[in-house]
């Protein structure tokens, strides 16, 4: 674990460079937490000190490390300092579970049931499941946590013949898990991925600072024959959640 002084060394900063200082030290930072060179719990030295090694001003300093508080790699904590933590969960593009995901990556996950309860199909739920306006859906809202920390919001619709699960089966599987017990077999899908602001409402959930950003994504799920079985709105953490996806030429 590299010490103060080899971290001195590890950073180079350029003055003359447009791009700003505090960006400059916050972008090599992340390279060198992202890369295991300084590993989840290292301790940091405090600003003051770490503003006199780099030879900036405080104001730049806390710029940079706040930056990397917002991202996810660093932690401040009372009592402690500023830890490195980098517990970003990464997620293939793959027809999984986020629950299934978590449980691979060792990364404890917990599920609270918002809301369960049969709507009728209406707009986009209707249409991305083929049902005819006024069919019964299973609705589902969860918000899913890693290691105790709230990462996601998930809505998800299904047609209501396929499933009638408990509240305990939510918090203890994955939905598809669920569904592959109830003999429903996973076949294709069809995703996108974007991203927003968060509302208010959606911060205090998720714990992000007012405005924080969030990644947005729907997935429609086919089954056999085609049928479409589950009709996903999902809502992740940006500063604690990415996709990572393999990319081939042809």
């Amino acid at each position: 674990m590299p010490d103060a002084e080899s971290i001195t060394r590890l950073i180079t900063i350029d003055r003359d460079s447009p791009v700003p200082l505090y960006f400059q030290i916050a972008q090599q930072l992340q390279q060198l937490i992202e890369s295991g060179t300084l590993a989840p719990g290292t301790q940091l030295e405090n600003e003051i000190s770490l503003a006199k090694r780099f030879e900036l001003s405080r104001p730049t300093m806390r710029q940079a490390m706040q930056h990397l508080v917002d991202k996810g790699l660093l932690a401040r904590k009372r009592g402690v300092g500023t830890q490195v933590v980098n517990d970003r969960v990464r997620r293939q593009i793959e027809l999984t579970s986020l629950f299934e995901d978590l449980e691979r990556d060792g990364r404890r996950p917990r599920t609270e049931l918002l809301s369960m309860e049969t709507l009728p199909a209406a707009g986009r739920v209707a249409t991305a499941l083929r049902l005819e306006p006024g069919a019964p859906t299973l609705a589902l809202r969860r918000l899913r946590y890693a290691d105790d920390e709230p990462i996601a919001v998930m809505e998800n619709h299904l047609p209501a013949d396929l499933l009638s699960p408990s509240e305990q089966d939510l918090a203890a599987h994955g939905l598809y898990q669920l569904l592959g017990r109830a003999g429903v077999t996973l076949r294709s899908a069809e995703q996108t991925i974007g991203a927003r602001r968060a509302t208010a409402a959606e911060c205090r959930l998720l714990t992000e600072p007012r405005g924080g950003t969030l990644l947005t994504m729907e997935r429609t799920v086919l089954g056999d024959a085609g049928r479409p079985v589950e009709f996903g709105s999902h809502l992740y953490r940006a500063s604690r959640y990415s996709f990572d996806m393999t990319l081939t030429a042809r």
